[in-house]
């Protein structure tokens, strides 16, 4: 007999909402325990990608489960015309929000404190064969307690079922796309990569290593991979930090650091507390 997703959970407000559907406060009829409902409408669904990206994510989020900074899926249900995902509950405000509400500026400490459960999940993920493939603020998902909860996993792929560990397809968001996707050649799970280090970039300096006045131009310069650091924005960001912006934000791939070097990287090991110049000299 088909589960009914109102026998077991009761949906109250609605605190999210995508291309597709609608993200619900809920709980536990049983328990009382408060989750989050993402309930997708099939109908919308009438590119067969996206049918896909549908029928993966459940699955992909099955493989990951147990990791504490990736959400969590509890039940999946499915109707005639609506798939409903019962995940934990992240009801803080996202890294985007927390990005916009401070000008993208935090001190290497604060950064650090958010970097290191991100690009451990993404090691995690990578671990096991699977790239996330669309990192970004609006993904980094933090629950009430303020823990990170890596999310949507609609683009994931699993690198590892191919022999040769890559991946094709144009996927992500522009900022934080990696420039080989872009440029259309087969890629790896170092995509990831860049794109966390796009990220810690916009933490430390307020803007993004790479833009332009439109996508296309955004695109483009991802593509030239020109990484800069201008001397007014960075003057106080330790050599430590730009250091490891350099290993992630690397556009040969061959050369650019994996999430396991990165978890290796003085300043992630530091937790963004960098040495004094004399230890550096």
């Amino acid at each position: 007999m088909k589960e009914v997703i109102h026998n077991d959970y009761q949906l109250t407000d609605e605190i999210g909402r995508g291309r597709f559907g609608i993200v619900y406060r809920c709980y536990s009829i049983v328990s009382g325990d408060s989750f989050a409902c993402k309930s997708i409408d099939k109908r919308l669904l009438s590119d067969p990608i996206d049918r896909e990206c549908l029928q993966k994510e459940p699955k992909i989020l099955h493989i990951l489960g147990g990791n504490p900074n990736i959400l969590q899926i509890y039940r999946l249900y499915e109707e005639d015309d609506y798939l409903h995902m019962i995940v934990d509950l992240c009801d803080s405000p996202d890294l985007f929000d927390r990005i916009s509400a401070r000008a993208g500026v935090f001190s290497e400490p604060e950064a650090a404190t958010i970097f290191l459960p991100l690009i451990s999940s993404i090691g995690y993920c990578h671990r096991l064969g699977i790239a996330h493939r669309d990192i970004k603020p609006d993904n980094v998902l933090f629950d009430s307690s303020g823990n990170l909860k890596l999310a949507d996993f609609g683009s994931a792929e699993w690198f590892g079922m191919n022999e040769r560990g890559t991946m094709t397809g144009v996927v992500g968001t522009p900022y934080y796309v990696a420039p080989e996707v872009l440029s259309g050649r087969e890629y790896n799970e170092k995509v990831d990569v860049w794109s966390a280090g796009v990220i810690l970039y916009i933490m430390l300096a307020g803007v993004p290593p790479f833009y332009g006045e439109s996508p296309a131009d955004t695109f483009d310069a991802v593509l030239r991979g020109n990484l800069r650091f201008p001397t007014k924005i960075f003057r106080s960001i330790s050599p430590e930090a730009k250091d490891l912006l350099k290993k992630m934000l690397c556009k040969d791939v061959s050369r650019r650091f994996s999430a396991e070097q990165v978890l290796r990287h003085p300043w992630v090991v530091r937790g963004g507390e960098t040495r004094s110049m004399a230890d550096l000299t």
